[in-house]
């Protein structure tokens, strides 16, 4: 598993694969990445995505095909 370099990297991966920002509807610290159509999540900015990141010291792997948020 590799660890993405910047945001860059992350939106470029995610946009290929028709993947948004989302958060969590109703929780302050849930994200994930979406393709818009689930009701449980709300399309964030990148900018929010990437606050959200450092807030809570996670980052963004990616792993054959899949990218994961973890821990950094």
């Amino acid at each position: 598993m590799d660890k993405c370099k910047d945001m860059d990297e992350v939106i470029k991966i995610a946009t290929k694969k028709g993947l948004k920002a989302g958060r969590v509807r109703d929780t302050e610290d849930g994200i994930q990445f979406t393709k818009g159509t689930n009701n449980r999540l709300v399309v964030i900015s990148w900018e929010e995505f990437e606050a959200f990141l450092k807030k809570r010291n996670l980052a963004v792997y990616r792993s054959n095909g899949w990218l994961k948020i973890m821990k950094a």
